[in-house]
C-alpha cells in the first residue's frame, strides 16, 4: 500500500449528501476482484450520459477537477452497502482523500485499509472547504497527516482528528497484510518451533 505522508492537490467539490456506495460504483462493476481498472466507472451514473458520453455538468468531469485527489463531499459519505470496491475505484481514478462531516462505518475503515484518509470536519469546516474548492484550479489544499492540518489557499489551516493506530498505518502503507509481515520474524521462530516439536 502507498504511504500517506502529505498531499496538495486542487479538491473537487461534490456538494451531495448520503452518497451511497452504489453511486460511488454501480452494482454492474461488482464482478471484479481486482483493485484496478474501477476509475473509469467511478460515479458512473452521474460521470456519463445513457449514450456513455460525459456529462460535462459532473464535477469530475470538468476540467480543473479531472486530476483531482481531494474529494469535499456532503455528510454521510459512503453510505449503502459494504463494498470495498467503492474505495478501490476512488483509489484508482486518484482519489487519496475525502473530506466530510460523517462517513458510514464500512466505508471509513475500508478507506484506511487501502490508503485513503477519509477526514471528518465541522459542518462550518466543510462549508469553508467547500468554498475553497469551487473556486477550481486556481485554489490547493495541502494535507499533512503528520501534522493532521489542511492547509487552504489563503494560509487558513483545519486541524484533524486521526486515531493513533490509523495514522501509523497509512503513513507507513500498511494494509493487513503488511501489519502481519512486520511480525514475520516472529511468525518464522514460532515456525520453527512447532516443526522442532513435530520432529522431537
Amino acid at each position: 500500500m502507498q504511504p500517506f505522508t502529505t498531499l496538495t492537490s486542487t479538491p473537487a467539490p461534490l456538494k451531495v449528501v448520503n452518497v451511497d456506495t452504489d453511486m460511488i460504483i454501480p452494482k454492474q462493476y461488482l464482478k471484479t476482484i481486482k483493485r484496478t481498472g474501477l476509475g473509469t466507472a467511478l460515479f458512473s451514473e452521474m460521470r456519463y450520459k445513457e449514450d456513455g458520453s460525459e456529462n460535462p455538468d459532473f464535477v469530475l468531469n470538468q476540467p480543473a477537477y479531472r486530476k483531482a485527489q481531494i474529494l469535499v463531499a456532503g455528510d454521510n459519505f459512503g453510505c449503502g452497502s459494504s463494498r470495498e470496491h467503492a474505495p478501490w475505484a476512488l483509489l484508482d481514478f486518484g482519489i487519496r482523500c475525502v473530506i466530510s462531516t460523517s462517513f458510514a462505518d464500512i466505508f471509513y475503515n475500508n478507506c484506511f485499509k487501502n490508503g485513503i484518509l477519509p477526514i471528518k470536519v465541522t459542518p462550518e469546516q466543510l462549508d469553508a472547504l467547500f468554498d475553497d474548492a469551487e473556486r477550481g484550479s486556481n485554489a490547493t489544499l495541502t494535507i499533512d497527516l503528520e501534522n493532521q492540518t489542511i492547509k487552504g489557499p489563503d494560509g487558513g489551516e483545519i486541524r484533524f482528528e486521526l486515531d493513533p493506530f490509523r495514522k501509523h498505518c497509512l503513513l507507513n502503507g500498511l494494509d493487513d497484510i503488511g501489519l502481519t509481515m512486520e511480525k514475520g520474524a516472529k511468525i518464522d521462530a514460532y515456525e520453527d518451533k512447532l516443526k522442532q516439536r513435530e520432529w522431537a
